[in-house]
């Protein structure tokens, strides 16, 4: 019976070639069980980091950066308003208005495509020279004592083309009609672009001067001033009409 056994453990072990081949590469090589079994990658988890930090910090700069070269582009804009002005309404003689004295400060940035300045005046710190007797004629004579008009602006901005000199500014401001403490009228308001070149309206024209080495230009514009409610100022300015405005000034830049 032993016999028959071992005959029987030797047949079944002739008959399993592949559980031979595998027993035996077993005990002769012991660590070949314990190697992994997929190739370790070759590359680093740490080193791929670093170089995808490395691309992604030259892509993408830093907003200080960013922020530091847009302040460095900004321009400061400063706006005089000089003498030998005239104001006209309706079909009412000029009025000859010394402005001197006004002044505004602004900002501005150079187009990327063109000679162009793009301004940008600060309306709280614009201030023009009210009309009053100090400051405007009417037919050779003095504004009527008490008599005031006050301009307050609301809107001051455009373009200043450096090469030819030509400026386009829109102005929107309220003209505060008063005689004293007896009489205010509703203040009447007006939107127009002051100009360099030729300014028409169905009443009113004008040409600008274009600005000279040293700053200085003439600013012309026309607006419509609609009617408002006062039946004086109606009628006595005969609203809704025209009115134009011829600015002598000077815009510097730094």
């Amino acid at each position: 019976m032993q016999k028959i056994t071992s005959c029987s453990s030797l047949q079944f072990f002739n008959h399993s070639p592949k559980m031979t081949s595998q027993m035996n590469s077993t005990f002769k090589y012991p660590m070949l069980s314990k190697l992994p079994s997929k190739t370790p990658s070759n590359s680093s988890p740490n080193l791929h980091f670093i170089i995808s930090s490395n691309i992604q910090s030259k892509q993408e700069p830093s907003s200080s950066s960013m922020t530091t070269k847009t302040t460095s582009n900004q321009l400061n804009v400063k706006f005089q308003s000089l003498e030998t002005c005239k104001l006209g309404i309706s079909s009412y003689p000029y009025f000859q208005y010394n402005a001197k004295g006004g002044m505004g400060t602004g900002t501005g940035s150079q187009q990327p495509t063109s000679d162009d300045i793009q301004l940008y005046f600060d309306a709280n710190t614009l201030y023009i020279p009210p009309l009053e007797p100090e400051t405007t004629r009417f037919l050779g004579l003095p504004l009527p004592p008490f008599l005031k008009i006050v301009i307050l602006p609301q809107l001051f901005q455009g373009t200043l083309n450096k090469q030819t000199g030509k400026v386009e500014l829109q102005f929107k401001a309220e003209f505060c009609f008063s005689v004293g403490s007896i009489y205010k009228a509703p203040p009447l308001f007006v939107d127009t672009t002051l100009t360099t070149e030729e300014s028409k309206g169905e009443i009113k024209s004008g040409r600008g001067e274009r600005m000279d080495g040293e700053g200085k230009c003439r600013l012309v514009g026309i607006a419509t001033v609609e009617s408002v409610n006062d039946v004086f100022m109606n009628s006595f300015l005969g609203l809704p009409t025209e009115c134009i405005a011829d600015l002598n000034a000077s815009i510097s830049i730094s």
